[in-house]
């Protein structure tokens, strides 16, 4: 099943089944919802990634922990997605909260979900019309099973670098240690690559060619067959990474807890700088 679907297919699909799910969010912003309301795909149902797309925080478990299938499920269903649909998510900023829905969805079980490749703004380019105000929709039926996308516990992305590659999908002065906005230490774990999640899409916010992102991840030593895991700060851009390596051909796991989860815990070390070589 490919990752994305573009403006123009999915304005020439017929969405009869297929959930729209409008997931705006971005770190220390609370007006996803807002935007929503003042414009979305039309039919789209809004998603709020930090009550919908996670558990409470903890310094335990990290920021955005994941959510129980159930939970998961029981969103699910109020999202209207029904057992044979389909689903495809976007949002405003290339992805990079989207993926979230797209990653949790699939983890939990459903194999017919994808990223709208460069969101909002590319359906406007292409044409698309966009509504007002609030969807509710039909409540849906689906059951997830989990066990959809593979997971990293924060002792199996400590041991990761020595067999295989710890990608750091955050922006590179927070891998480097140089600026921490929200978590408790800066730096990154020993070991782990920096990889930016911007360097997943080009400029006008769709994702790369699968070529140059292939080309991309083999350039920080990452293949078809490598064993990879992903990290970020709280587990959400993370989840464009894997998308980004899935439509390469590259499978990787999540580590949900992410850099939040690390730094939270003293006992963890903490690297700073660029890495070695």
């Amino acid at each position: 099943m490919s990752v994305l679907v573009t403006a123009g297919e999915l304005l020439a699909a017929d969405r009869g089944r297929t959930v729209l799910l409008d997931v705006r969010w971005a770190l220390g912003d609370d007006r996803g919802r807002e935007r929503y309301l003042a414009g979305h795909l039309p039919g789209a149902v809004f998603v709020d990634l930090d009550t919908e797309l996670a558990d409470p925080p903890s310094a335990a478990r990290g920021r955005h922990p994941l959510p129980s299938v159930q939970r998961l499920q029981a969103a699910a269903r109020r999202w209207g997605i029904r057992e044979g649909g389909a689903v495809v998510a976007y949002d405003a900023t290339g992805g990079l909260a989207a993926a979230r829905a797209w990653w949790l969805l699939r983890w939990g079980g459903l194999s017919d979900v994808r990223l709208l490749d460069g969101g909002l703004d590319a359906w406007v380019r292409a044409g698309g019309d966009v509504e007002l105000g609030d969807v509710v929709p039909e409540p849906g039926d689906v059951v997830l099973t989990g066990g959809g996308m593979p997971v990293l516990s924060i002792d199996e992305a400590a041991a990761l670098p020595s067999t295989g590659v710890l990608l750091d999908a955050r922006a590179g002065e927070r891998y480097r240690g140089e600026v921490e906005p929200v978590d408790p230490r800066a730096g990154h774990v020993p070991g782990a690559v920096s990889a930016p999640t911007t360097g997943n899409l080009a400029s006008d916010g769709t994702f790369r060619p699968a070529t140059e992102l292939a080309q991309r991840f083999a350039e920080l030593g990452v293949g078809p067959g490598t064993t990879v895991g992903v990290y970020c700060g709280s587990g959400v851009t993370a989840a464009h990474e894997v998308a980004a390596l899935a439509a390469a051909g590259i499978d990787a796991a999540l580590w949900p807890g992410s850099w939040s989860q690390w730094s939270a815990d003293p006992r963890r070390p903490a690297a700073t700088g660029p890495a070695p070589g």
